[in-house]
């Protein structure tokens, strides 16, 4: 008996008018575009503002922000609930309009008063939180397949433009104090108004779906589970550029903090540049979950590079940066995608939130374990980086279940 196999049919690359389309429409992509560009005009320099508006110590605003940011996933299971009910649009308008209600709290937090801030943090942090689980939603109801996932993608390198513009905007205006810090965030709060508003606009909705799920289905899936467990690991990529390489290149090889400024421009670059190709370029070719695997692997051995590179000077590490920001982009483009594909319809809200969740909580406490290892010496730090990513990389590869007779492979 011979048997043949069929070969992964060739997917043509999606016009940017199917993207438009696949992501919402021209006018939630303006609404995605306006609140990227919010938040980097704010969140980049949120602790500058409660040291230098507020006068509050470094340790006080460090800790708020932390609490603050941890105390936001509680809203991550209500979220889930309510996009299980229907909402999509109404919910991303919400997650922009709650970080309007953070600015406010903000804006109007008196000087040495660290309570305020704290609760501003905490608002911001909902609405942060939010964002990406009622987007993906979204997208998930408007799109399906290989379009879905690449409007994800170009999703992300929108938000990734518009948070480097923000930041870069905001940079600028640093010179000019306390009162340039105030009217950034007042003109952070007015975007995420504008962008709220073109979200809603867009009413989309999608059929109630909870009353019908079973209490028991919300990610009892094996593969399923394993991304959730492999991407708080995975999320400390995310964080590599921004804690642990100016951790490396200016306290420990003493080089110039433009150094790690320019590596995390460089990263910025490159994912608003490649994001959508390598996404629709690797997808096309492998199954969500082998792409999903994969980046791990080019993220655990980036991380050996670094290792070896450290000793060479900043510039090796500037360029063992660049297939860290790789791994960082198959991560990124892959793991939503699969997890959209894993999960029934009835309970798509429920599982995304718990997606956000893994993911918020690997965010969360990254900064405090990379700084610990880094204390400890390159070995800790990069080995364990590459040895925990590794580890989650082979959870994805050998519980996914990329050749289900009958459907394409996730």
């Amino acid at each position: 008996m011979t048997t043949i196999t069929m070969p992964r049919p060739k997917q043509a690359r999606p016009t940017p008018r199917q993207l438009v389309r696949a992501s919402g429409g021209a006018r939630y992509a303006v609404a995605l575009a306006v609140d990227a560009l919010g938040t980097g005009l704010l969140r980049p320099f949120l602790l500058l503002y409660g040291i230098t508006v507020l006068g509050l110590s470094p340790a006080a605003t460090g800790l708020a922000m932390t609490v603050g940011i941890v105390a936001g996933l509680a809203a991550m299971p209500p979220l889930g609930r309510w996009l299980d009910r229907g909402a999509r649009s109404t919910a991303v308008a919400a997650s922009m309009l709650v970080r309007v209600a953070g600015v406010a709290v903000l804006l109007a937090a008196p000087r040495g008063s660290v309570v305020p801030f704290a609760v501003a943090a905490l608002i911001l942090g909902v609405g942060n939180q939010a964002w990406p689980a009622a987007h993906a939603a979204l997208v998930a109801t408007v799109a399906k397949g290989a379009l879905r996932d690449a409007a994800l993608a170009a999703g992300r390198a929108v938000r990734n433009a518009g948070l480097g513009v923000g930041a870069l905007l905001a940079t600028v205006c640093l010179s000019g104090g306390a009162p340039a810090l105030r009217a950034l965030a007042a003109v952070s709060g007015a975007g995420f108004l504008a962008a709220a508003l073109l979200a809603r606009s867009v009413r989309v909705t999608a059929a109630p779906a909870a009353r019908t799920a079973a209490p028991g289905a919300v990610g009892t899936g094996r593969g399923l589970g394993a991304v959730l467990l492999a991407n708080v690991v995975y999320v400390f990529c995310l964080n590599v550029p921004e804690v642990a390489l100016p951790l490396v290149l200016v306290t420990v090889l003493h080089a110039s903090p433009a150094w790690p400024a320019a590596v995390f421009v460089a990263n910025t670059v490159l994912v608003v540049a490649l994001q959508l190709p390598v996404t629709t370029w690797a997808l096309a070719r492998w199954s969500r979950g082998t792409v999903l695997a994969l980046s791990g692997a080019v993220l655990a051995a980036s991380y050996l590079g670094f290792l070896l590179a450290a000793p060479l000077g900043p510039l090796a590490v500037a360029l063992v940066s660049v297939p860290c920001t790789l791994g960082e982009i198959l991560y990124a483009g892959s793991a939503t995608a699969l997890v959209t594909a894993l999960t029934p319809p009835p309970v798509l809200g429920r599982v995304l939130a718990r997606f956000q969740f893994s993911t918020g909580l690997g965010l969360a406490v990254s900064p405090a374990v990379i700084t610990a290892l880094a204390a400890v010496g390159p070995l800790a730090l990069w080995g364990t980086l590459a040895a925990a990513t590794a580890g989650a990389s082979a959870i994805v590869a050998t519980t996914q279940d990329r050749n289900r007779p009958g459907a394409q492979a996730v």
